[in-house]
């Protein structure tokens, strides 16, 4: 996935995202400063995008050990 890639985002995420900018934009930022703000926004909110990276599932061996 290359940099700056909004994939592994949930869509609650990017809705979320949207909301920020466009209200960023309203209130006088550039677009592209919008959008920065705006994800920079559901990063500290969230942790980041929540559909990939590590730790998002349990393995096999680790559900059966209870």
């Amino acid at each position: 996935m290359a940099r700056g890639s909004k994939k592994s985002y949930t869509s609650k995420q990017k809705r979320m995202a949207r909301h920020i900018e466009e209200s960023e934009k309203t209130s006088g930022k550039s677009s592209k400063r919008a959008a920065s703000i705006a994800y920079a926004t559901v990063n500290k909110k969230d942790g980041g995008g929540k559909q990939n990276g590590s730790g998002r599932k349990k393995s096999s061996r680790s559900r059966s050990k209870k």
